[in-house]
């Protein structure tokens, strides 16, 4: 379910015409100078997180070798084929979703005040399906999981990780845009206000529902 929320706001982040999620910016980016489906850039970007992700996790077990290194790199490695689900969940959701800044302004969320009202709801979604699949400890989105392994190594908690992993995505595809693009390209307002808003409504779910999900997964 968390995935899912997660892929919903994602795409509907991109669908606003405000600018594109922070976490997928980059996937943005190369989907248009390469003219990709945004979930297949994703996957490319994913996987590279994935290893990042391996390496991080074999550092932290060189300082702490007691460690379970083994299902780790397990659960590292499944996030490949959960990220292609993950990825094809993206897809649909592109397909069934209207560009709404391409709708008539006679569409409630084809107005200015209906596309922000979108915009929270895919932040809301996004932050919350982030939270969910991380909190679960299973096997997360990569976009996450990175974030997860980040806040593991610094000690950090993920909500403000997850800050400062989004302003880095942010900052890379400006520099790529500018560098390969000739200009800007999926960043605006819609991108800064998740910036702000998704590591929030990750540290709002964990304030509110995580207790509550520890009491539950161990019992």
């Amino acid at each position: 379910m968390g995935l899912i929320i997660l892929a919903l706001g994602i795409t509907l982040n991109v669908k606003t015409g405000l600018g594109v999620s922070p976490i997928i910016s980059v996937a943005h980016v190369a989907a248009v100078i390469f003219s990709l489906p945004i979930g297949d850039a994703a996957f490319g970007l994913y996987t590279d997180f994935v290893i990042a992700e391996m390496l991080i996790h074999f550092h932290l077990y060189r300082k702490n070798d007691s460690l379970p290194i083994r299902s780790m790199l397990i659960k590292d490695a499944l996030q490949l084929p959960l990220s292609l689900i993950f990825t094809r969940v993206m897809n649909v959701f592109e397909v069934l979703i209207p560009q709404l800044n391409e709708l008539p302004a006679t569409y409630f969320f084809g107005t200015f005040p209906g596309r922000i009202t979108a915009l929270i709801f895919a932040i809301a979604a996004t932050g919350i399906g982030a939270a969910a699949s991380l909190d679960m400890r299973i096997v997360p989105n990569p976009g996450d999981g990175i974030v997860q392994a980040i806040a593991d190594l610094s000690g950090k908690e993920t909500g403000f990780v997850k800050n400062i992993f989004d302003g880095f995505n942010v900052t890379l595809s400006i520099v790529i845009g500018l560098t390969v693009a000739g200009g800007i390209v999926g960043i605006g307002i819609g991108t800064i206000l998740a910036f702000l808003g998704v590591g929030r409504f990750v540290s709002l779910f964990n304030r509110l529902c995580l207790p509550r999900l520890k009491h539950v997964l161990t019992n």
